[in-house]
């Protein structure tokens, strides 16, 4: 059960920003109820008395997700949004707004890492896990079909010279898509060498 706060202000909006704040939840996910309206008395002065309201936080799990990313971006100054859109098998997030690329960082790996995180938070308490995709300006779309075409390309060097070809480091989501793209190559099979964070895919020939 959503905890209320009682505050008190000069205004009825002063007096919700001050809940907020306590709260440390956006607006738009805030329950607020005016328990007084408050006025400024005659002449400033007589029968003065402050505005009264109280308010919460009510978030599904979504929500709660979605708020946690928006103080992040907010404690690192950047102006994203998290817009949530359910797939068949996952919660999918996309960050929209002119920072996005910030976001993203060299490789996807801030992206990655927020991903990671966002995960930890909307599967809290769950009794099964649910997948959780993180995108911004269609990111993973662009990276797989970049992966996808390296795999083609390092493959048929493999093949053309017999060599096992050794990729840079990879996180497990691209080595996932490296995997996927040639586990049904006729000349080649994949599998992976090294700890993290410098695990790397091998493409050998059969």
């Amino acid at each position: 059960m959503e905890e209320w706060v009682e505050k008190t202000g000069k205004t009825v909006d002063e007096a919700i920003s001050i809940a907020l704040e306590e709260l440390e939840g956006p607006r738009e996910y805030a329950d607020i109820e005016v328990l007084e309206e408050g006025n400024k008395g005659l002449l400033g002065m007589f029968g003065k008395h402050e505005a009264r309201i109280r308010a919460r936080i009510k978030l599904d799990t979504v929500g709660k997700v979605c708020a946690f990313l928006d103080r992040i971006f907010e404690n690192m100054g950047a102006d994203i949004t998290a817009m949530p859109g359910e797939s068949s098998d996952a919660l999918v997030l996309r960050l929209e707004g002119p920072d996005v690329g910030i976001a993203i960082g060299r490789r996807g790996e801030v992206l990655d890492a927020l991903q990671y995180l966002a995960s930890l938070v909307f599967n809290k308490d769950k009794h099964k896990y649910k997948r959780l995709i993180l995108d911004s300006e269609d990111y993973r779309s662009k990276r797989e079909e970049t992966l996808e075409r390296l795999a083609e390309r390092l493959a048929e060097k493999a093949r053309r010279n017999r060599r096992n070809v050794v990729l840079e480091p990879m996180n497990p989501y691209e080595r996932r898509i490296i995997h996927a793209a040639l586990q049904n190559h006729r000349y080649v099979k994949t599998y992976s060498i090294g700890e993290e964070p410098n695990r790397k895919v091998v493409i050998a020939c059969k």
